[in-house]
């Protein structure tokens, strides 16, 4: 039986990774101690999720661990002796960072530094996934030259109607202190299997969505919305008249990529990962679809001033990772997306 060590394993891709795996008969090893909790409250914990994994999965295996205790790291991975490792935790908001900087640097970049030298000196060749975010870009993508139509805006020149692509700049940009950890820890994902010759790569993710997400106000942009239409919160939106653009992709497509990168694994490499063009999608569209699908009116508040490092319009070029691993492909369209996070905001209001 593989065995398969799953950093953040209570959060959105973590749990949908454990549940893949365990299916397909791996033994999984979550480590996961709730920070999100920490870092957003009660609306951020993942407590359920836990419960949810245990109870469900036969071959599951959670370890309450802290990755910034290295030494404990480092005996957990001797002790399992892992196949793969996918590295999920984090401190995810683009805001929240500004408010804990220090906690944010220690959990993105020395975290994923323990587990990447941990695995170098236990065994270099495991393959090791880090989900990193488009953030690592900064405000980079704003200086692509836009359109404005009447409810997203939209790349102007069709050369750059594929997307972003993996080739764009890190440099010289506003990123949020979030952003700059994550570039911090996507560069060590890189370094350690180019300088190393270990089996890394580093996923950038797009607006990475499914029914376990636990969206809260400071990440986690289509769950927190349909959440917000469904217990008739208010959502704020914040700047660029509401017309910014995210790609969404679907946990079981981000764990399916996971699966033929750990399968057939390359050294130091960098994916955008997300919906594409055909999964993307402006605030003020979502809001219209969640209308159309829950009859229910949103309740909105607009501040014209934007978030620091937003991105106005970004949506993945996902040619890199289909020339790679033609077979893998975006299996959930939006509709799709949308009516599995409605049901699941659906259920948990009655419970």
């Amino acid at each position: 039986m593989k065995r398969i060590l799953i950093t953040g394993s209570t959060g959105l891709i973590g749990s949908e990774l454990a549940e893949y795996f365990s299916n397909k008969n791996y033994m999984v090893f979550g480590i996961d101690n709730n920070f999100r909790k920490k870092f957003f409250g009660k609306d951020g914990d993942t407590s359920y999720t836990k419960k949810l994994l245990k109870k469900k999965l036969k071959n599951y295996i959670h370890h309450n661990l802290d990755i910034r205790n290295g030494i404990k790291i480092h005996n957990i991975i001797k002790k399992i002796k892992p196949n793969y490792i996918v590295h999920c935790a984090a401190q995810p908001s683009h805001d929240k960072a500004s408010e804990i900087p220090k906690l944010n640097h220690e959990v993105n970049v020395n975290g994923t530094f323990n587990l990447l030298e941990s695995t170098r000196i236990i065994n270099p060749k495991i393959p090791f996934v880090f989900l990193s975010t488009n953030k690592v870009y900064g405000d980079n993508p704003n200086k692509i030259k836009l359109k404005e139509k009447k409810l997203r805006w939209e790349y102007f020149y069709k050369k750059d109607m594929s997307g972003i692509s993996e080739d764009l700049s890190i440099d010289h940009c506003t990123h949020s202190l979030f952003g700059a950890s994550k570039v911090s820890a996507d560069i060590l994902v890189q370094e350690y299997g180019k300088y190393f010759d270990m089996f890394t790569c580093s996923l950038r993710g797009g607006c990475l969505t499914g029914p376990n997400h636990a969206g809260v106000a400071l990440h986690g942009f289509l769950s927190y919305l349909i959440k917000c239409n469904i217990y008739k919160k208010k959502y704020y939106i914040f700047g660029y008249k509401g017309k910014q653009v995210r790609d969404n992709i679907h946990s079981l497509d981000v764990a399916n990529f996971i699966e033929k990168f750990l399968q057939n694994p390359r050294k130091g490499e960098v994916y955008n990962i997300g919906g594409g063009k055909k999964n993307s999608i402006s605030i003020l569209e979502a809001i219209k679809k969640i209308e159309k699908l829950s009859k229910i009116k949103m309740i909105v508040s607009y501040n014209k001033k934007h978030r620091v490092g937003d991105h106005i319009c970004y949506y993945s070029d996902l040619k890199k990772m289909k020339k790679h691993y033609p077979n893998w492909k975006i299996t959930k369209n939006l509709d799709h997306i949308f009516k599995e996070i409605y049901q699941n905001w659906k259920i948990r209001k009655k419970n």
